[in-house]
Parts: C-alpha cells; sequence; structure tokens
C-alpha cells in the first residue's frame, strides 16, 4: 500500500467511530484536505484491494481486511508517540507529525520490539487507546467534562482535540492527564466552567470542557 492509501484507510476507521453508516466522500475530503472527486477515485482504488465496501449514495465502510490494516497503522502511530514522549522527550504537542511520518514504517518485526520497549503500553499520550498486534484495545470508562452535572469528580483521562494549540494551552494551564478534576459550577449564559485541579479553582470554556475526557470516581 502506498502511503496515501494507508492515509485514506486510517481517516475512514477513525470516521467510522461516530458515524454508524457509511462515510460519505464529502466527510472524507473535508477531513483529508482534498477534492471529492480525489476520494472517489482513492475509493475505487482501495475497493479493488478488497479494503472497502463503497456503493454510490450509501457510503463507504472498511471491510475486515480494511480494518485489521487501520487498526495496524494506528498501532505504529500510538506506540511511536508513546516512544517520542517516553524515550526521547518530545513534548505531547509535538509527536502527532513525527508519528504521522514513522507510521508507514512496514517492519512488523521493529514494530514489536518497540511494543516490548515500551512495555506493551495500552494507552498513548493522549489517552487514546493502542492496538495489540492482534488489533485488540481496551476502551477507558470515559467523559466528557461538558456533559457531567455539578460536584461530579473523577480523573482526566484523554483529550477529543490532540491538536498542537489544544495541548499548549492545556500546557500552559497545567492541565495533566492523570490529574484529579472537580466540576464546581457551570454558567448557565455561556456554558463555561469552574473547575478545581490541584486545590486550584480555574475558569474554563465550554470548548475546552468539550474536549477533556474524564473517568469519573465511583
Amino acid at each position: 500500500m502506498t502511503h496515501s492509501e494507508e492515509n485514506y484507510i486510517k481517516t475512514i476507521f477513525h470516521l467510522e467511530k461516530n458515524e454508524k453508516k457509511g462515510i460519505s466522500t464529502n466527510a472524507i475530503a473535508k477531513q483529508m484536505e482534498t477534492k471529492p472527486s480525489s476520494v472517489t477515485d482513492m475509493i475505487k482504488k482501495l475497493s479493488e484491494k478488497n479494503l472497502v465496501n463503497y456503493k454510490k449514495y450509501q457510503g463507504v465502510s472498511l471491510t475486515t481486511l480494511g480494518r485489521k490494516t487501520a487498526l495496524g497503522i494506528v498501532r505504529k502511530h500510538r506506540l511511536w508517540e508513546v516512544f517520542l514522549v517516553e524515550k526521547l522527550d518530545f513534548s505531547w504537542d509535538e509527536v502527532h507529525e513525527v508519528a504521522e511520518q514513522l507510521e508507514h514504517i512496514k517492519s512488523e518485526k521493529l514494530i514489536d520490539k518497540l511494543d516490548k520497549l515500551l512495555d506493551f503500553p495500552q494507552f498513548d499520550p493522549h489517552g487514546d487507546p493502542i492496538p495489540t498486534k492482534n488489533g485488540e484495545f481496551k476502551e477507558r470508562e470515559k467523559k466528557l467534562l461538558s456533559k457531567l452535572p455539578i460536584l461530579s469528580k473523577g480523573i482526566c483521562v484523554g483529550v477529543k482535540d490532540s491538536s498542537a494549540p489544544f495541548l499548549k494551552f492545556l500546557d500552559k494551564h497545567s492541565i495533566a492527564l492523570g490529574q484529579v478534576v472537580k466540576v464546581l459550577e457551570k454558567e448557565e449564559f455561556d456554558g463555561s466552567f469552574i473547575i478545581e485541579i490541584n486545590d486550584k479553582r480555574m475558569h474554563i470554556s465550554n470548548q475546552i470542557a468539550s474536549n477533556l475526557y474524564l473517568k469519573i470516581d465511583k
């Protein structure tokens, strides 16, 4: 497979998480920042390789082979992110673009050794699950902070938005995975929140709250 084909497979995989029906070519084009006509051409190639199912007006879905391929790409990407943070001291806002390049390495032996070196991590630096060699992965029970009632308390376990600007914002305000967060108040006017982290009160927008995942204390 070409790098471009792998990128399409991974994109469809991520889009399928939030879409029960087939993925439209327009949705793929938007995510890939390309023309719908270019997507249609690529989908035909992927269909010929038995990686996607495609019917006009019904959208695109991964085949069993396509899903297996996508999980392999995602596994490599997230393992490399862990390696970059833990072994090379990259910050979590720097690793995505580098991992985008490294995920196309074909050597399964290298990736297996990388997995072992890192002691078989289950989650990447952004809290996303890392598939095993067999394509299995463990999803955390988590909820967006914006959906929680007042006085909820939990541990920050992930981010919905893993873009560099958002991660830099979190670093600037000392918000990190593993921290205990308590929801103190919600403003009716704009949906913003007052939260408590490490005994410090903080005001955050609804946009920020809508991109932070918490594992709620039982």
